[in-house]
């Protein structure tokens, strides 16, 4: 049986969002992604990798973990790309989870998040309509949220926030699990993709303080949220 991954990069950094923010974490972004968000900073994960066998990923994995011998529990994140488009990637986090790390996967509300062990953190990012992919959403998702979860909105607009807004007072189970509105960084020149959706032209951009006052004004039970890796470091350096 097949048990290879299709890799863009493994590496070792801070995570930059959700609630593991500032953490030392090891990140594995596996190739390939079906949505072409306007916003998307990972174009470059859409075709570029190299096949692993999952004993190779682990192995690479326990490289890195070893430099913090102190943590006994060390923060795994996959992510894309989309990490769900590859039928192994559940077998790797059931393999994660074996060798007790604490694992997160960021994937996009298109896909089915049943397929990924619970005991996971499943960072589930609902894409906004500036996205371009807001009608591509798997709406059974909502179903399957537990404890462990985390629902993330990318918010460029104005529509985008009462878009999102809306749906956390209808929809989303905030009593259950953490809601993250995160701002839209800017692309830099070189990460304009011609492939990615357009910004629609009837949205109104929204500023990062403005998003903050309307939360506020709003009393939403949500985490705002940035980037903070892309403050850190140069916004299209890889392997951050």
């Amino acid at each position: 049986m097949n048990d290879e991954l299709t890799v863009n990069e493994i590496y070792l950094s801070l995570q930059g969002e959700s609630t593991y923010s500032g953490m030392p974490c090891i990140f594995i972004r596996l190739t390939g992604c079906n949505l072409r968000c306007s916003y998307c900073d990972t174009v470059y994960a859409f075709k570029e990798g190299e096949r692993m066998s999952l004993d190779q990923i682990l192995a690479k994995v326990d490289e890195f973990a070893r430099r913090y011998p102190e943590i006994q529990k060390p923060v795994v994140e996959l992510t894309g790309g989309e990490p769900l488009l590859q039928h192994n990637t559940p077998a790797l986090v059931d393999r994660l989870i074996e060798e007790d790390f604490e694992v997160l996967i960021e994937t996009s509300g298109a896909h089915d998040i049943s397929k990924v062990s619970d005991k996971a953190c499943r960072i589930m990012d609902l894409k906004c309509p500036s996205s371009g992919e807001s009608d591509r959403m798997l709406w059974s998702n909502l179903d399957h949220l537990t404890w462990n979860d985390e629902v993330k909105f990318v918010i460029g607009s104005h529509e985008d926030y009462e878009w999102s807004r809306d749906l956390v007072r209808e929809k989303i189970p905030t009593e259950m699990c953490e809601v993250l509105f995160s701002w839209v960084s800017p692309l830099t020149h070189f990460q304009k993709d011609p492939c990615l959706k357009p910004f629609p032209e009837t949205h109104t951009p929204i500023s990062r303080d403005r998003l903050v006052d309307r939360i506020i004004e709003d009393a939403l039970p949500v985490r705002f949220q940035l980037q903070m890796h892309k403050f850190i470091w140069p916004p299209d350096e890889r392997g951050r």
